[in-house]
């Protein structure tokens, strides 16, 4: 496994539009920043599993229950907001949905956030996707991988505009993606890719006009790319 590619200048990536002043309690790490996890999970995944498993690490694993922090990640899978009152009604209203999920604990390594979970999200024919997160205080996040990928997400809302890649592994594979991003006036900002065998993901933010649904689908059809992926909310078609 090895990184390659344009090197960012610093390791900061925008996950969303969705970060805000006001949070639900009782602690913005265990709760806001738990939250922001879940719906970045879901915004991998794009689009409304059956099941989710979240594996609990370090304190989110001791306190889970008594912060919230069960609820907040559930919450933010079902997109509730950090600041939605709906959150302390999260196990209800996925039991209505029919939405499964599972809480467990276990040590992820030494090497994660104390604040650290790991979601793996499920739907009848589809394959499964799976990312681990960390909230770093404040309503700060950070994700460090996604499948079977190691990356470097820090969540800073509104910064640029990003694009989550699955594609195979390949200096010119991203070449007619780029070029068409550049058809609709979008600047690229920098590009993280990370290769796992003959697999690769890229993490790319932008700069310029929000892309569209039609317009993320298009990237999908390109040769060698398998998935597309917005990590910014986007344009009304």
């Amino acid at each position: 496994m090895q990184a390659s590619q344009q090197k960012p200048q610093e390791s900061h990536y925008s996950i969303f539009d969705i970060a805000g002043p006001i949070m639900v309690g009782p602690s913005s790490s265990h709760t806001g920043g738990a939250c922001k996890l879940g719906q970045i999970a879901r915004a991998l995944f794009h689009g409304t599993p059956d099941k989710v498993t979240f594996v609990l690490h370090g304190s989110f694993a001791t306190v889970y229950k008594g912060h919230a922090t069960d609820r907040a990640l559930l919450a933010g899978v079902m997109r509730f907001k950090t600041s939605d009152p709906r959150i302390k009604d999260a196990f209800e209203i996925a039991k209505k949905n029919r939405l499964q999920y599972i809480f467990k604990t276990a040590d992820l390594g030494r090497s994660q956030h104390p604040n650290t979970v790991k979601i793996i999200v499920e739907k009848k024919g589809r394959k499964s996707m799976s990312m681990i997160g960390s909230s770093i205080g404040g309503g700060m996040v950070q994700v460090v991988r996604i499948d079977q990928f190691d990356v470097s997400l820090h969540g800073i809302a509104g910064h640029y505009k990003t694009l989550i890649v699955w594609h195979d592994r390949g200096k010119t594979i991203l070449d007619p993606l780029k070029k068409e991003l550049k058809k609709h006036k979008i600047r690229i900002h920098d590009i993280q890719t990370t290769n796992v065998g003959h697999h690769a993901l890229s993490i790319i933010n932008m700069e310029g006009k929000r892309l569209n649904l039609k317009e993320v689908l298009a990237l999908e059809t390109f040769d060698g790319i398998e998935d597309v992926r917005s990590l910014t909310s986007l344009e009304k078609q």
